[in-house]
């Protein structure tokens, strides 16, 4: 064999040896990392507290990186704690009401829409009209979930919250009064019985605001069925007007807020103010509204 023949010869040699081997190293390799994943793997599934921590660890790392790069908190879930809904995912009379108090009372349709279909739920598990529900809503706060009257009626239903604080307790507590879902239920459970107390509607509308004890009610039950009337109509398909809302000229006290009512509704004075009533064991337990 000539020298370069043994030169060719050798270096190939060289290199399957080196082939080999790597291959080894990298076969070797690829069996311990497998035997790692598996490993830990076992060891995950018996100590899930470890897996949860490990999950909880890369979760914040991942989310202060995050930060890091935008210059914000994240808040992925708070998309969970929004109270909308899309109108156009409603049955077509619920998606009516929606639009239709949308526009007159100037607030999003996507809440509108998931009060609206809160109300039609509770209507029907309450036997009241989903209609008198919003109506109410829409005279006591104009849908504004975080209004608040000058004697501390709060929220969508304006329910007196340190009276009616036991009623939230089953939503964690009385800061629930500015869940606008949470505040809807309580206030429909005071009005239930309310109505009940007074064997009906208009009776109860005068209980619900304070005035069933008094001659006038400021025009209250008036405002709240014909608002009544025209949700029911919407409702059926019937094109209703929407009238534009005005501000009423706050009372006095320079701490009162302005109330927002409807043009037809004219304002109520100042010695019949609001009431959110409901019957206790020996008279009456009353929360006061704007």
């Amino acid at each position: 064999m000539t020298a370069l023949g043994k030169f060719v010869h050798g270096t190939r040699t060289f290199g399957a040896d080196v082939a080999e081997g790597f291959f080894e190293i990298t076969h070797n390799g690829f069996a311990l990392l497998g035997l790692s994943v598996a490993f830990a793997a076992v060891m995950l599934s018996a100590r899930p507290d470890l897996r949860d921590s490990g999950e909880e660890q890369l979760r914040t790392w991942l989310q202060d990186r995050q930060v890091a790069l935008i210059g914000t908190p994240i808040k992925p879930d708070a998309v969970e704690r929004a109270t909308a809904t899309n109108p156009k995912d409603l049955p077509k009379a619920q998606a009516a009401v929606a639009y239709w108090l949308s526009k007159k009372y100037r607030v999003a349709p996507e809440p509108i829409g998931a009060l609206v279909a809160e109300a039609f739920d509770l209507g029907s598990r309450n036997k009241l009209d989903p209609t008198l529900i919003l109506a109410i809503m829409a005279i006591e706060s104009g849908f504004n979930p975080f209004a608040q009257s000058p004697v501390g009626a709060q929220g969508l239903m304006q329910v007196m919250t340190r009276v009616h604080s036991d009623k939230y307790d089953h939503f964690g507590g009385h800061f629930a009064a500015f869940d606008p879902v949470s505040n809807l239920r309580v206030g429909v459970r005071v009005l239930q019985e309310c109505i009940s107390r007074a064997g009906s509607l208009e009776g109860g509308l005068r209980y619900y605001v304070g005035a069933a004890n008094i001659e006038d009610d400021g025009g209250y039950t008036m405002k709240v069925i014909a608002e009544h009337n025209r949700l029911r109509a919407v409702a059926t398909g019937r094109n209703v007007p929407i009238t534009s809302p005005m501000v009423v000229p706050p009372p006095a006290n320079p701490a009162a807020p302005p109330a927002v009512l409807p043009v037809a509704a004219p304002a109520m004075p100042a010695a019949a103010e609001k009431v959110a009533v409901l019957a206790a064991d020996d008279g009456l337990a009353v929360a006061t509204l704007p």
